[in-house]
């Protein structure tokens, strides 16, 4: 039997729970009109096609002539479809009204016109509206699917490939594309200047110079803990045996290092599989390793 002051602390949780996805979702959309404006005002107007999803979609729009947000739309339905195989609805729920809402507000968009015709204006200030839109999409804990899904499985596949690298990779041959549909060297070497500054101002807003969250995990359900960090966050983690210093019973301490806007996942995570765990985050600055920095070039 439940007591009243459980069921008081049960309906508490959900309550907690709902405003908190009631506000993602309000930030999500706040980011997807933020997008939207970045495509619909200052890079598709000027032919300038960034990598990922929204690249494709520019250059498809100029040989087939579907709106372009229509396209991000579609090239995405399959890539959420896969996504979903591979991680379960719930890690893609958030994900597909993201690019739903995005491909309407830029189709909405669309019709308004460049705010600008010079490419450099329109490079600067679309790539930092980008990066705008994308740090409040990680901030709610969502993504923006695409490209982000497909590395993600690669990472799965070939763990030794670099997630800076398949991404880098990607967009170059995106944006080489972009080159020849348009049959113009300077809107290829524009689009990759949005590139540059969407991924520079995105670290930059996120994580700081180096900034990431150390995570300190106590509970008796750690294994499912666990294995939704492998699963869904792409992150490893570190058991630490301890034991307790009143019951004298041994734990394990799962220790795990991330970047910030994939926190507040991990603190979704913890709540859903054990509301009571005891959880310590804490700032980390000099992180050295795999996806961080590397301990031998940064200390030269």
């Amino acid at each position: 039997m439940i007591s009243k002051e459980q069921e008081k602390e049960i309906r508490y949780e959900e309550e907690k729970t709902f405003r908190r996805r009631v506000r993602d979702y309000m930030v999500i959309t706040a980011a997807s009109v933020v997008y939207a404006v970045a495509v619909s005002f200052f890079l598709d107007p000027n032919s300038l096609a960034p990598g990922g999803v929204t690249g494709i979609a520019i250059i498809l729009n100029r040989i087939i002539g579907l709106e372009t947000g229509t396209w991000m739309f579609l090239i995405n339905i399959p890539i959420l479809a896969l996504g979903m195989w591979k991680f379960g609805w719930k890690f893609i729920l958030s994900t597909l009204y993201c690019t739903f809402a995005t491909s309407c507000f830029t189709n909405l968009l669309t019709p308004v016109g460049a705010l600008t015709e010079d490419p450099l204006l329109a490079a600067l200030v679309g790539g930092s509206l980008m990066a705008v839109s994308l740090g409040l999409v990680f901030r709610a804990g969502a993504t923006t699917g695409g490209t982000d899904i497909i590395i993600k499985l690669l990472r799965m596949r070939f763990p030794h490939l670099k997630t800076g690298s398949l991404f880098l990779l990607t967009d170059a041959c995106i944006v080489t594309a972009s080159a020849f549909v348009f049959q113009n060297l300077d809107t290829a070497l524009y689009a990759g200047v949005v590139v540059f500054i969407n991924s520079v101002l995105l670290d930059l807003v996120l994580y700081g110079r180096d900034g990431a969250k150390m995570f300190f995990i106590i509970s008796d359900n750690h294994a499912a803990i666990v294995k939704r960090l492998l699963e869904e966050l792409d992150i490893s983690a570190t058991y630490i045996s301890g034991s307790g210093a009143y019951t004298g019973m041994d734990k394990k301490v799962i220790l795990c290092v991330v970047k910030k806007p994939l926190s507040p996942k991990l603190e979704e995570i913890v709540r859903q599989e054990d509301s009571r765990a005891f959880t310590i985050i804490t700032s980390a600055s000099e992180i050295y390793g795999e996806g961080y920095k590397n301990i031998f070039s940064q200390k030269l």
